[in-house]
């Protein structure tokens, strides 16, 4: 298939380009960044996707992850996703599956403000989306990982104190590789064909994690 990712040079981003090359697809990435994958059936646009799009016809899998943390996070995160997903999802006419990779801040609101902002509304733009794709048998769902092992992260995961305190707040007491975040993003694009509109928490629990508090 033909799949479009954004924010393909490093992280989630060049994890999920890799994990559907290796499937055997033809991915195309759009970075503001210089490619980081070398591959026969990859192509990379270096664009901001907040300026001029190139033209990409005929799109059959749209993985919006392009973002950014407390940096024009509503132009980016949100205002930029929605215009990718309106020209390359909605307005492709080859279209099987839209995802938006969010972030579990998205539904606890833990996290700087604007980032908090920017993922709660990619999760109502997904149902919208949704149930527009529907017509013509195609879905979107958003992926909303928490604590992923990225050079992004070396800040908390290299701090023992920081760190023991996040594993305090999480279940499984490890963070998710970006090996299994592609993984998902994989099955709900191509291996799922009836879950849509939906939003998938991926934090190993941690914001189920109540703290209940009572005495023994």
């Amino acid at each position: 298939m033909k799949v479009l990712i954004s924010g393909t040079s490093q992280g989630i981003g060049r994890a999920i380009a890799v994990h559907f090359l290796q499937k055997g697809h033809d991915v195309i990435g759009i970075d503001r960044q210089e490619a980081t994958i070398q591959n026969p059936s990859y192509t990379h646009v270096v664009a901001d996707v907040r300026g001029e799009l190139p033209e990409i016809p005929d799109v059959e899998v749209l993985v919006n992850n392009a973002g950014t943390q407390n940096e024009d996070d509503i132009d980016v995160n949100l205002k930029a996703l929605i215009r990718l997903t309106e020209k390359y999802g909605i307005g492709s006419r080859c279209i099987k599956a839209v995802l938006n990779i969010g972030s579990a801040s998205g539904h606890t609101g833990s996290e700087f403000p604007e980032y908090c902002a920017s993922k709660g509304g990619v999760i109502a733009y997904t149902k919208n989306v949704a149930l527009r794709l529907a017509a013509v048998g195609a879905t979107c769902n958003s992926l909303d990982p928490g604590g992923v092992l990225t050079p992004l992260n070396d800040c908390v995961v290299n701090d023992p104190a920081l760190w023991k305190e996040i594993m305090d707040q999480t279940p499984l007491k490890r963070w998710a590789t970006v090996e299994e975040i592609a993984a998902w993003a994989y099955f709900l694009t191509v291996e799922n064909r009836f879950c849509t509109g939906q939003s998938i928490v991926v934090d190993g629990g941690e914001s189920i994690n109540s703290r209940f508090v009572w005495p023994e």
